[in-house]
């Protein structure tokens, strides 16, 4: 075991995760909380077990790589320069307004500017893992909201980017031994050319992926989809997003997550980029979770105890005075409350730039151990807390928004994908389609064609937006969730299309839907033969399994030409008699 640190880190850390993760949630609390609890369990503070801490930030950070590389994927150019003109200066402002509480703290406590400053910063940045999951959860990704926050979480990871490489130049510059006279103006001047050149290395990465990249990417996929090995198609799409990301963070002085995400960018024009994302899934969950064990393994509980106070102001910057400013930035640019406190609930948290910023301070002699174990503990019970500030959102939000108008404030627009309980459908004896893509529009094409009603769930905002415009009816959401299928009335209804892909999230809308109607002909599609009896055993009608669909048409097609060959080449006798 001792020499195998790596493979009892990852068994540990997952099988734990596991453990604490499933018993969060049959106590109706966010997984999360277990992950974290594990980590706490394998970390230093606890007895027992100790797993590597140099090991854990290097696997979570694979997943923060896969995980930007995903959300690029479902990105887009357009998306991102839709935002700028709130994601840019709202960044900006909100950085700013976390950075000057901080250092109003640390000013209270004693600290240097310097130090003041190293704290404000890292506590001005939400954690990627943290806010993308929380969107992710809420199929918020795709929609204004969550376009506005994960573009804000871009300039966030810029200007963090440039705080790592300014920081050793600061600390030159501000540090005590520094004379008022040349050494001050020499470290000033090495400050501006900093600065230069980072910003000049991070455009030029920029540059290289917008020209570059944007045709090479998506064609190197192609090629390797054409040799019909799903192999290696996912090991080119995890080579690309890691790739991106390791040569954006050696060559180009960007971080790995900006890296991955611009890959992903790139990519989403690709036709292939859906297949991309459900081929990186697993890993990026996987490691995902590794990233809150690291951060578990992080607590020490004695800091409660010790420093109770500063403790208690440390998390309301993080939890009210960031939130707060994020907020009325956001309805300064007379966007809706609602999508005022998205955001702000999106960045009420820190997480991993907040660890490396911490640690480059204390190395570079300017933040204080205090304050390191100070921002290690808002992190964990900010992120603890994060999931309890979007329930509220989930359950009063909507309280807040004016009848009519939607995520930019026009009014009319069609609403947005949210948990509020929809409004019941009226259809009856009507077919309730799950999932509108290629599969799930020929089907509500031809229930149209022959007269039947139909009733579309779908959690893509666009189409969503194309639906309402051509007059179907549509619920927007997750049709797992329970009271989306109790809208779709669903005890009235006469088929049920189960169109999107994967079992699980299948199987459970199948399983709903059996308890509900016994009678219903629900029907389903599988990709393999587990899935089919998975989705049967749920209570599944009928399950199609698509590859096996197109085999027997194709030996049909195939069996029909040769009969009509053999046909043609007898006597009219025996093609009467046959």
């Amino acid at each position: 075991m001792h020499h195998a640190p790596l493979i009892t880190m990852i068994v540990a850390g997952i099988g734990l995760a596991f453990l604490f993760g499933a018993i969060a949630h049959r106590l109706r609390i966010s997984p999360l909380v277990g992950y974290l609890l594990a980590g706490v369990v394998i970390g230093p503070a606890t007895p027992g077990y100790v797993a590597d801490a140099s090991l854990a930030p290097q696997l979570a950070e694979i997943g923060v790589i896969l995980l930007m590389f995903g959300v690029g994927l479902h990105f887009s150019i357009k998306d991102l320069l839709s935002v700028k003109a709130i994601a840019i200066p709202g960044a900006i402002v909100q950085i700013g307004s976390a950075t000057v509480m901080g250092m109003a703290l640390a000013w209270i406590l004693g600290w240097t500017v310097g130090a003041g400053l190293v704290f404000g910063l890292a506590l001005s940045v939400a954690s990627t893992v943290v806010l993308l999951r929380a969107l992710q959860e809420r199929r918020l990704i795709e929609t204004q909201r969550g376009r506005i926050a994960v573009g804000w979480l871009i300039v966030e990871d810029l200007a963090m980017v440039l705080a790592l490489v300014l920081l050793p130049s600061l600390a030159g510059f501000m540090g005590d031994n520094a004379s008022a006279g040349g050494e001050a103006t020499a470290s000033t001047g090495s400050l501006g050319m900093a600065l230069l050149i980072t910003l000049g290395k991070v455009g030029a990465f920029v540059a290289v992926m917008l020209l570059v990249g944007r045709r090479v990417i998506p064609w190197v996929l192609h090629e390797i989809a054409h040799s019909g090995s799903r192999e290696l198609f996912r090991l080119a799409v995890l080579a690309i997003a890691l790739g991106v990301a390791f040569i954006a963070a050696e060559l180009f002085g960007a971080s790995f997550a900006l890296g991955a995400f611009f890959a992903g960018m790139v990519l989403s024009e690709s036709p292939l980029s859906h297949r991309a994302a459900e081929e990186s899934l697993p890993l990026r969950d996987a490691f995902a979770v590794l990233f809150f064990v690291s951060v578990g393994m992080m607590f020490d509980p004695t800091t409660l105890l010790e420093r109770p106070l500063p403790v208690f102001a440390t998390l309301m910057i993080i939890l009210v005075g960031k939130s707060l400013a994020a907020y009325l930035i956001v309805v300064a640019f007379g966007y809706p409350r609602r999508t005022a406190l998205t955001i702000a609930a999106s960045l009420a948290q820190i997480g991993e730039f907040s660890f490396i910023l911490a640690a480059l301070g204390m190395q570079v002699g300017l933040l204080p151990q205090e304050g390191q174990d100070l921002i290690l503990v808002g992190a964990i019970l900010s992120i603890l807390l994060n999931p309890v500030m979007f329930t509220l959102i989930d359950k009063f939000g909507h309280k807040l928004e004016t009848p009519g108008t939607a995520d930019d404030g026009t009014p009319a627009a069609p609403q947005e994908p949210t948990r509020e309980v929809p409004v019941a459908s009226t259809l009856t004896d009507h077919a309730i389609i799950i999932g509108y893509g290629r599969v799930g529009s020929l089907i509500g094409e031809r229930m149209r064609n022959e007269g039947i009603p139909i009733l579309v769930v779908e959690d893509s905002d666009s189409r969503v937006d194309a639906l309402r415009q051509e007059g179907v009816e549509v619920l927007s959401g997750n049709a797992v969730l329970p009271e989306i299928l109790a809208a779709a009335n669903i005890a009235a209804a006469r088929f049920l299309f189960v169109a999107i892909p994967g079992s699980f999230e299948a199987g459970q809308i199948v399983r709903q839907a059996r308890a509900t109607n016994s009678n219903l002909t629900i029907i389903a599609r599988a990709h393999a033969d587990a899935e089919v009896e998975y989705l049967s055993q749920h209570g599944a009608t009928t399950v199609i399994m698509g590859e096996r669909e197109t085999a027997r048409g194709m030996i049909e097609e195939a069996l029909g030409e040769k009969s009509a060959m053999e046909m043609a080449g007898k006597p009219v006798e025996e093609q009467q008699s046959a």
